[in-house]
């Protein structure tokens, strides 16, 4: 029975969390079911491989441009009906997609999906991070882990659909189960998430009233209200004044520089990777999908590093996520025509190595931010991690035909080496490698 009661209780505390990671799950689901169907996608609509590029680039383009604005709405309005608003817009559009709708509409349907879904990350890194201060970290990771296997579990689904004996095709049926799972987690979340932060907020104001006369209440209790208390209250505006003076403050330009530097080398990476096996190695092309999907499945080292985020600090923490990159990706490189465990093992350390990266900057972000601007200035970061990714294919893209896919790898690594160096200049300069003092400092961003 007590176990039964630490169980519900566990469950309970964790539940914004889990409709929040859920939530994030689908929208990676989302972005990565397409690719994988561009061939259906030529079929049905009767068009070139470059026509679905440019309209997944809109996707991306969209998603991009909408990172800062959500923040700031999460600023001005709080991250509960951003959030929620974003997953029913995605969750209906959705399901538009079961309809034949012509060429032009399916143009627009991919922009609405972009915007609705990019909505959601920044906005619940934000309450994540304040109803989870005790645990920034831990809280972050999972909810970056559910996020990547949204990409796993993506074309697997697929595979499944196109099996289904139905006489439309089967992508159409996913996308509309898609969609109504969405709506589902959409009323869910907006049932479960104001309901428990009122709870919270009036469970620890009364505790606190209780034991006011006779101890004081923990430092961890007042984080907890406090931020129970900021979800649940009424905003008010913020000038963008505020957050172009965020770049005011030298550490948050050069952190900004780092992300920006290992954005361009994951997103030219993860584009890449199998067809680099195939050219420069002595791999098929099962093998080398294989070895991709390793570096997704390596993103179990997010809910580690979140962990060690919150005993050590961030700044330790991204600066051996990335060390491990560099040193991964040299020898994947080194590696390319040796045994194929030696070119596994540096492939899974490199997934290791980027995906202990992600969830600490967030954490690293949100702990230096001021409160009243940490979902705005999180969404500037956003945005431009999203346009370095951008360009990252086209250039690996053009170096590949100019030179080797080799020269454009090593390029990636160079970027990843230089991000390692600047991360341990911040990590020598900063407070911050003390998790005590991390994002402590009320003067910094004045």
């Amino acid at each position: 029975m007590q176990l039964l009661q630490r169980v519900w209780k566990s469950i309970n505390k964790s539940d914004i969390l889990i409709i929040t990671a859920l939530i994030w799950f689908l929208g990676k689901f989302i972005r990565y079911v397409f690719p994988p169907l561009f061939e259906s996608l030529q079929v049905s609509y009767s068009v070139s491989t470059t026509m679905l590029g440019w309209t997944f680039s809109a996707f991306l383009f969209a998603y991009a441009l909408v990172q800062f604005p959500s923040g700031v709405w999460s600023d001005s309005f709080g991250s509960v009906p951003v959030i929620s608003a974003g997953i029913l817009l995605a969750s209906v559009t959705t399901m538009v997609l079961f309809l034949e709708v012509p060429f032009v509409g399916f143009v627009v349907i991919m922009v609405i999906l972009g915007a609705s879904t990019g909505v959601h990350k920044t906005s619940a890194v934000q309450l994540l991070s304040k109803i989870y201060s005790s645990s920034r970290g831990r809280a972050l990771g999972v909810f970056d882990t559910f996020g990547t296997f949204g990409g796993v579990v993506a074309p697997i689904a697929i595979v499944v659909a196109a099996s289904i004996p139905v006489p439309i095709p089967g992508w159409r049926i996913l996308l509309l189960t898609t969609g109504l799972f969405g709506l589902l987690c959409a009323i869910i979340f907006r049932l479960i998430v104001p309901q428990n932060l009122k709870r919270m907020e009036l469970s620890i104001l009364t505790e606190k009233n209780h034991t006011s006369s006779t101890q004081p209440v923990h430092t961890e209790q007042r984080d907890d209200s406090s931020a129970a208390m900021s979800e649940s209250s009424p905003r008010s505006s913020v000038e963008w004044r505020s957050y172009v003076k965020l770049f005011e403050n030298k550490n948050f330009v050069l952190f900004v520089i780092i992300s920006l530097l290992f954005s361009f080398t994951y997103y030219g990476m993860v584009s890449f990777l199998p067809l680099y096996l195939t050219e420069e190695g002595s791999v098929s092309s099962a093998i080398a999908g294989m070895l991709y999907s390793i570096v997704f499945v390596a993103s179990i080292a997010q809910i580690v590093s979140g962990e060690l985020s919150d005993k050590l600090g961030a700044l330790p923490v991204i600066s051996g996520a990335l060390g491990l990159a560099t040193i991964s990706m040299t020898i994947f490189i080194l590696a390319t025509d040796s045994n194929l465990w030696v070119l596994t093992m540096s492939v899974f350390a490199l997934g290791l190595g980027v995906h202990g990266f992600r969830p600490v900057r967030a954490v690293y972000l949100m702990k230096t931010l001021p409160d009243q601007l940490s979902a705005g200035g999180f969404g500037i970061v956003r945005t431009l991690l999203m346009l370095a990714g951008a360009i990252s294919p086209g250039i690996v893209g053009t170096l590949s035909d100019v030179s080797t896919f080799r020269t454009a790898f090593w390029v990636l690594t160079s970027s990843v080496l230089l991000s390692t160096v600047l991360s341990l200049y911040l990590l020598y300069i900063s407070k911050d490698s003390n998790p005590s003092q991390m994002g402590s400092d009320p003067q910094k961003f004045k």
